[in-house]
């Protein structure tokens, strides 16, 4: 019987009367994608399952033609003619290199349908060029996978909450200026930044108050600091901003900054506004430095900013 999307199976080896090729190609039109073979003249000496359901087009239409007789009229972006000429088949063939393009095809009814194309060319054991082969998939299902991924990507770089980079992407900047110090002595810097009486916004006013106060000084911070300023939410009410070594000279600057725009911030509860400000502790990173040390010094700026609150520490 036949194997459909619907059908699936497990191919465990040829069968009794099955040939080598014909297991191959049975594995083959397993696939989802579509995938073709051509000899060194491009004439198409296979086509699978997949291309017959992607194109259209049934097996028996396209073998023994050339694809370089114009099949699927493969056209780029700007409309122009890849099968006549800017083939990435041919290319592949040409150089022995792999390609990957995104493509439109024309399918048999006749509309345009975009496709990743992956080319590889096939050698004998002793190097002869045999031809080529070309895998095709859809290319709207391929974008949004990409999307789905880098959607991923970013969820876990992004603290939920606040939609500011987390303590993990943090962690990573500060590896990195820590990799600059090595090469030039230049130092950077942090400010470690604590919401003051947070817990009173949660015991007074809810957890959901609570919550909205750590997003307007995450969105405060996140539009105030400028460039080479990467801050995020370290953990809790803490936050912490990276001021990278081009821009150390204005450390103090951006503390003050962050300080005063919290300072003016507020959040609504029915009719009232809450007012919402912030501690800060500021250090520069000196040779010797890791991260645990950087961060324990700025701790103890703000351990000492928190003594009276809505201030500032900094020790260079």
């Amino acid at each position: 019987m036949p194997t459909t999307a619907s059908d699936p199976r497990t191919v465990t080896g040829p069968g009794p009367t099955d040939t080598p090729e014909q297991f191959y190609q049975a594995l083959l039109d397993e696939l989802n994608d579509g995938v073709y073979f051509v000899d060194p003249n491009r004439r198409i000496t296979f086509w699978n399952k997949g291309a017959e359901r992607i194109t259209g087009f049934a097996a028996a239409e396209v073998v023994g033609k050339r694809c370089l007789d114009n099949i699927l009229v493969h056209v780029d972006e700007a409309g122009t003619s890849l099968c006549l000429g800017s083939c990435p088949l041919a290319a592949t063939m040409r150089d022995g290199k792999r390609r990957a393009t995104r493509v439109y095809l024309r399918h048999k009814d006749g509309h345009r349908l975009p496709v990743w194309t992956r080319t590889a060319p096939l050698f004998s054991r002793f190097g002869q060029l045999l031809g080529g082969v070309e895998t095709f998939g859809d290319a709207a299902r391929h974008d949004a996978d990409v999307e789905r991924l880098r959607k991923f990507a970013r969820l876990a770089l992004v603290d939920t909450l606040t939609g500011i980079p987390n303590r993990r992407y943090l962690e990573s900047v500060l590896a990195a200026r820590f990799a600059e110090c090595k090469d030039a002595p230049v130092p950077f810097g942090i400010i470690l930044i604590d919401v003051d009486h947070f817990k009173r916004f949660n015991d007074v006013h809810g957890h959901d108050v609570g919550d909205r106060a750590l997003r307007v000084v995450a969105e405060t911070l996140a539009a105030s600091g400028g460039v080479g300023v990467s801050v995020g939410r370290w953990g809790g009410e803490e936050f912490l901003a990276v001021v990278s070594r081009e821009c150390v000279d204005d450390l103090q600057a951006v503390a003050n900054r962050y300080l005063l725009l919290v300072r003016a911030s507020s959040v609504e509860v029915g009719d009232t506004r809450l007012g919402v400000t912030v501690s800060l502790g500021a250090t520069l990173a000196h040779s010797g430095d890791d991260a645990a040390g950087l961060i324990r010094r700025a701790d103890e700026c703000l351990y000492k900013s928190k003594a009276t609150r809505n201030c500032l520490t900094f020790n260079p």
